[in-house]
Order: C-alpha cells, then sequence, then structure tokens
C-alpha cells in the first residue's frame, strides 16, 4: 500500500522509503520503480530527484554521512575530554552496526570502488571527514591524543581502527554484546595518549 507524502516533502519520503527497503530487503530490492510504488507517484517524479539507481544509492550513503556528522557534532559540543572520546567512539561502532546497510554504501566499494560517487557524496563525506579530523586536533591539544603526529595522521590511524572493528563486528565475527562493548571500550584506552603532563 502506497505510503503517504506531505506535499514539498517528497524527496526526504524517498530516502526514508529507500532506506526501509535496503535494510528490510537489500540493495537487489531497491530500484526507483518500486520506491515509486511504495510511496505513490509515478516514476517520473522520482527521476527529478535520482537520475538512476546509482544517484539514489549515493543519496542514501550521503544520507549516513550527515547523521555520521550529526552525532559528532552532538558529542563535540560536550566538550574535549577522554569521556567524550570514548563516547565518539562508542556512537561510531553503534552507528555502523545498527546501520550495516547505510555504512556498507557508505564506505563500501560498490560506489567507491566502482568510482561511481556522486560530486554531492563526494562532498557530503569530504567535509565530514574534515570536522572529524579538526576535532582530532583539538584532541591533541588537549593531549587526549598521540601529539607526536599530524592531526591528519592521527585521524587516519584512528578511523582505520574503529572501521576495522566495525566491520569485524558487521561480518559476524564478534557478536557477543559484553564483547562488543569491552572491545570497545579498549579500542578507546588503546587509542588515547597516556601522556597527562
Amino acid at each position: 500500500m502506497p505510503k503517504p507524502y506531505h506535499h514539498g516533502d517528497l524527496y526526504s519520503s524517498l530516502i526514508n522509503e529507500a532506506d526501509n527497503i535496503l535494510r528490510e530487503e537489500g540493495i537487489e530490492a531497491l530500484s526507483i520503480r518500486r520506491l515509486a510504488q511504495q510511496i505513490g507517484v509515478s516514476r517520473t517524479a522520482l527521476y527529478h530527484h535520482f537520475k538512476d539507481k546509482n544517484d539514489l544509492l549515493c543519496a542514501l550513503a550521503e544520507s549516513g554521512f550527515r547523521q555520521q556528522r550529526e552525532a559528532l557534532e552532538t558529542i563535540i559540543e560536550k566538550g574535549t575530554s577522554r569521556t567524550t572520546f570514548e563516547e565518539y567512539v562508542k556512537s561510531y561502532i553503534a552507528f555502523a552496526t545498527t546501520n550495516q546497510h547505510l555504512y556498507d554504501l557508505m564506505y563500501g566499494q560498490l560506489i567507491w570502488q566502482n568510482q561511481l560517487q556522486t560530486d554531492s557524496l563526494k562532498s557530503t563525506s569530504k567535509s565530514t571527514f574534515k570536522r572529524w579530523i579538526s576535532w582530532v586536533g583539538e584532541l591533541q591539544n588537549a593531549k587526549i591524543l598521540d601529539q607526536g603526529n599530524s592531526a591528519l595522521r592521527v585521524g587516519q590511524a584512528c578511523w582505520a581502527s574503529l572501521h576495522g572493528f566495525a566491520r569485524l563486528v558487521i561480518d559476524g565475527i564478534y557478536i557477543n554484546q559484553s564483547e562488543i562493548e569491552g572491545m570497545t571500550t579498549q579500542i578507546s584506552n588503546m587509542l588515547q595518549s597516556h601522556d597527562r603532563q
């Protein structure tokens, strides 16, 4: 049964419904035609927003980066401390593992290795990463993260660690929740500088 949407809010309705299909049924089930049927509009209306399925997938990935950016900003507003850094580590792993369908689009080979990303996706992902690197610099100044390398290098290393663990959880290597929580805390402690002087 088609889902109603408010006039002028078609784009948001499309993204939300596409996210639902992707989460529940996988990428193979998602198409412009299916989405139009679900929302109750013509395919022509969808083509005003997405020229093809890849465009739609990039828009979904972009929504994921916006969610990550919002989560980061919320934590930054609480201050720069060891506690907020650990909170960010936990929120990153939680986002990745509860939104596997989006995370795979955001960082997977389907879009990036095949060079299919839209300019909008590239811009959004880059700005999200730059904000992360900016905060890493603040964490370094507060002696929370390693000061021996550039913010970029430290930020890349931290992200690689978080991404690697997130993938292990997503791929089913770690499934016990208490073990996941323990590992997340350990990763946070491992990444932090222990020079408190």
